[in-house]
């Protein structure tokens, strides 16, 4: 038998390292009713699994090899997370593709959710693969697709202040969505609502 090894663990979830793949197992909520608590999680895993089919034929996630009731199992990236490692690469090519897979997502109405560095890869071929949709869902609403990309411009300014604007310029500047226009216009009215409630 393979070996399991834990390589992180998330309020919602535990990620095991098992040969050449990832679970995400999706824990247990002792707060809730036994059969309601089982019922969300296969939910949760269901939902997340089909996100990651579709963005996985987009070429920007690994596609899911079986699901079950809690688990969802993956192929392992080999690469750096981008959370550790971004200041060290090459930055502006990168931030080029995190704007232009950010719009391949959201023309395909996919939000990720939780757009942060943590939750990307760049992969043996210098491909940034996103990873963790257990917040993600469908919409084709711009303030969904807005909201995204706030998450991504805080994450930035959070974790890698010395380069945050750059980046933030060159992830804009290639958010080539077809909605582009009306999206970003949404992003400054997200971005003013977060003023607000700071004031």
């Amino acid at each position: 038998m393979v070996k399991q090894t834990l390589i992180a663990q998330a309020a919602e979830a535990k990620i095991f390292r098992e040969g050449d793949s990832v679970i995400k197992d999706r824990v247990s909520k002792g707060y809730r009713h036994p059969e309601l608590d089982k019922k969300i999680i296969k939910q949760r895993t269901k939902k997340e699994a089909s996100i990651l089919e579709k963005a996985a034929k987009l070429g920007i996630s690994p596609k899911p090899s079986l699901v079950e009731l809690n688990k969802i199992k993956m192929p392992f990236i080999e690469g750096k997370k981008l959370s550790q490692e971004l200041e060290n690469l090459d930055y502006k090519k990168i931030c080029k593709q995190i704007g232009e897979k950010i719009a391949i997502l959201h023309d395909n109405h996919i939000i990720h959710g939780d757009l942060t560095t943590s939750n990307m890869i760049l992969n043996k071929n210098n491909e940034v693969m996103f990873i963790d949709f257990g917040l993600g869902f469908i919409s084709q609403r711009n303030e969904d697709k807005a909201v995204d990309l706030h998450l991504i411009k805080q994450a930035l300014e959070a974790k890698h202040f010395s380069i945050h604007k750059e980046c933030e310029k060159i992830i804009l500047e290639n958010y080539n969505s077809k909605d582009r226009i009306k999206i970003l216009e949404q992003l400054k009215k997200v971005e003013l609502r977060g003023r607000y409630k700071h004031e």
